[in-house]
Parts: structure tokens; sequence; C-alpha cells
């Protein structure tokens, strides 16, 4: 089985240096790590403090760990913070993050670079998020004794740990030395292979929304759109999401701003959205350079309908705005962030394949969520929650109470490493 993976990891690095010829993020993904050792050895040379190493795959993985990374830093600034990042989606945005000392990607998995990247940072813990399995790393991390932990993790027995041909990657999860769980069927499922240093801690995102919602960043050009209207935020929207949303809002006679977040911004896509609409839609970036005290821009942004937010790294504060939230890739991409907008007092809605997100249940069972198949589910739900206000306030209300009895999974994980690892 070693061998397998072995050859697979060696297929997916040619397999991105093939599409880096026509893909971007694949390109990136290639240039981030030329001369990366090289670029770490400088970083890490001459440093003598102790180093704690955070790994996530990509941007939301580095928000669910955000709120540890700066829990520790807070306590403990004597401690160095490396991230590291496999995909280009964290890494462009983040590495400039201002509560890490290093931002690196991470090389790819081979017991070489794994014991190379090691012997380099020597990092005295390891934390990786969510669903981190790299062999290599994991092994020869644990041969150095360096203690591991897994956070915000959830298991499902359709995984193939959980498998007859699992074996390989049950092995895997015994080199951690603890991990954190979002819920006790996990636990049950990990105890059943012999996996018994695991405990639940709950998700660390509803930690970060929480922070998100008591910093109430402020948005200009969005607030001069919404013009205190009722307002729909569509976040990380897929084709597939706006399949169901465009006859939604193209029917849809009563008053209503969108705020429109695509998954990728992509000019292609954008101009095919906006050909879709028959509502009046603008792109954020339009007004960015702008004087908002200008008449004919406030004109401008009040007559439009729908805001085509065309920009990275604003779509979980912009959640303060709406009324009702739209969350994509529940169509088959992977249902994104829900808690987002649910700690702003907000119903969300979203597609038909939510079942692997533990919080998209919880919510749809309490009555704060919704979840639709079709263009006619989303014009029902929509229209109740639009001409009912009573409804939409309890839905609302439902959202936000979950969130808060749900907070203080970072703190659980905090007090672990300082009484369990770090004890200083």
């Amino acid at each position: 089985m070693l061998f397998l993976y072995n050859l697979g990891i060696r297929f997916y690095s040619f397999a991105v240096w093939v599409a880096s010829f026509f893909n971007p993020k694949a390109k990136l993904w290639l240039e981030g790590r030329k001369k990366l050792f090289a670029r770490l050895n400088t970083a890490f040379q001459g440093n003598t403090d102790p180093v704690i190493w955070f790994h996530t795959s990509s941007l939301g993985e580095f928000e669910q760990g955000r709120p540890v990374i700066e829990h520790i830093k807070a306590n403990h600034p004597e401690l160095k913070v490396l991230i590291t990042f496999f995909s280009p989606s964290g890494y462009e945005i983040r590495h400039d993050y201002d509560q890490a000392d290093y931002v690196f990607y991470l090389p790819l998995d081979t017991r070489r670079n794994a014991q190379k990247f090691l012997s380099i940072v020597r990092p005295q813990a390891v934390f990786f998020v969510k669903y981190e399995f790299w062999y290599h790393f994991l092994n020869e991390t644990q041969k150095t004794n360096v203690p591991m932990l897994l956070f915000s993790s959830i298991f499902r027995k359709q995984q193939f740990f959980f498998k007859s041909y699992g074996r390989f990657f049950r092995k895997v999860l015994r080199n951690y030395t603890h991990i954190f769980v979002q819920n006790q069927a996990s636990v049950d499922l990990l105890q059943s292979i012999q996996v018994q240093n695991v405990s639940i801690a709950g998700d660390t995102r509803f930690d970060r929304v929480k922070a998100i919602a008591d910093q109430q960043e402020q948005f200009p050009i969005v607030e001069t759109f919404v013009n205190a209207q009722l307002t729909l935020v569509v976040g990380s929207s897929w084709w597939r999401d706006l399949v169901v949303l465009i006859p939604f809002l193209n029917d849809f006679g009563a008053p209503i701003k969108t705020i429109i977040a695509p998954h990728e911004i992509n000019d292609q896509e954008i101009e095919r959205l906006q050909d879709t609409l028959n509502k009046k839609s603008v792109r954020y970036t339009h007004f960015q350079d702008q004087p908002l005290d200008d008449e004919a821009v406030q004109q401008a942004l009040r007559e439009s309908d729908v805001l085509i937010l065309d920009t990275i790294g604003m779509l979980a504060g912009l959640y303060q705005y709406a009324d009702f939230a739209y969350i994509g890739g529940a169509f088959g991409e992977g249902l994104h962030n829900t808690l987002e907008p649910a700690v702003f007092d907000t119903p969300v809605l979203f597609g038909k394949e939510y079942d692997k997100y533990q919080e998209a249940v919880d919510m749809v069972n309490l009555g704060g969520a919704f979840s639709i198949n079709n263009a006619e589910e989303l014009s029902q739900v929509m229209n109740d929650l639009y001409f009912d206000e009573e409804k939409r306030a309890k839905a609302a209300k439902v959202c936000t109470e979950y969130v808060l009895a749900n907070l203080g999974s970072s703190d659980k994980i905090y007090r672990y490493f300082i009484e369990k690892i770090y004890k200083k």
C-alpha cells in the first residue's frame, strides 16, 4: 500500500505540472514550491525560539485553525508560529497573516521531503486542522517524538479508515498524539478501530465566526448598495447554485437587494451571470476607487438590484447586512461555511447535499436553516421568510443561539496544549 501511496503522490505532482500550462491555480501550486527548502533554510537560520507548526489545507481550514493560533499567540508570544498550506487558495490570501512568524507551502509528501522539512523547522508541536493525513509527514514527525494534534475533525463510517482495506490509513491516525473531534459519533468510530487518544472539543469555526461578528467591520460600498432594504447574501456560489437562484431573483417582484459572492472569480462567468439576470447588477470592484460621497456613485449603487462581489476575503463580514443567506456548494461541490451568516441573526438556505456537515444538519433540525432541492423550493422558502417577519426572526434567533451554545472549542485545545505539551 505504501508503494501505491508514493506512486499516487508522484502522479499527483505530474498531473499538477500538466495542469499548470492552462490552470492558474495549478501554476501557483508549482511556483509556490520552487526553491522551497532554500527559502525555509533562510527563514529559520539562527532561530532559537520554540516553533509550533500549524498545517491547513486551504483557506477554509486556515479560518478553522485561526482561533487556536491566536489563542496561543496571545498567551505565549515567545512561541514562533509556522503555518503551511497545501492549496494556493489559502497561501495566496493569507501569506501575510500577522499572527504567523513563517508562512510557506507544504512540500510534497515524500519521506525525504518530510525529513528535510523537520530538520529545518524543528517544531516543538504540530497542529493539523480537520482532514490532514499526509503519511510521510505524520510518520517522520512521530519518529521524532514531537506531539501532533488533529482538531475540528469529524469522521463518518463511509470513510476509508473504517473499511476492510483501510489498515494503512488507520496506521496514519494512530500517529497523532491526540485527536479532537466534533461529535460523539466520531469518538465511537475511532475507538472501534482502536484509536483511543480522542476526545470531543467541538468545532473551532464557532469561535472564529463569533470573533468576526464582534469586530463589526464596516463596508461603505455595501452599506450604500443595501440602503436599509431587505438583503439576500449568496456566499461561495457555484453555477449549479446560480441555476437555482436566478429564476427566483428574476421573478421576485418585491424589493430585495442581493449580494452574490462567486466561489471562483472569473470574468467570463461573472459576465455570464450578469447576462442571465434581468435585474440591474454591478460589480464591487467597479466602485472601489469611486468617491462614495458623489451623488452619481450613490445613485448607481442604490438603483442596482445585485452586487457581485468580485474580490476575495470580505464575505464573512458581509453577512452582517444579510436578512437571508444562501450558502453555495450543496449541489455537489461541498457545502461552504454556514456558520458565518448564522452568527449574524440570519436564516440560512443551501442545497440538498448537506448531511456531511454537522452544523448544517443541526440547524435544519432546529428550524434555523432550510435545505432546498430546486428553484421551486427556493422560491417557496424565500417567499415564506420574506413575507412572514415572525418566521424569519424565529429562524434567525435559532441560528444565533446555536452558534453561541457551541463556543469554546479553541479554549479546550489550548488548555490541552498548555497542560499536556508545552507545560508553561
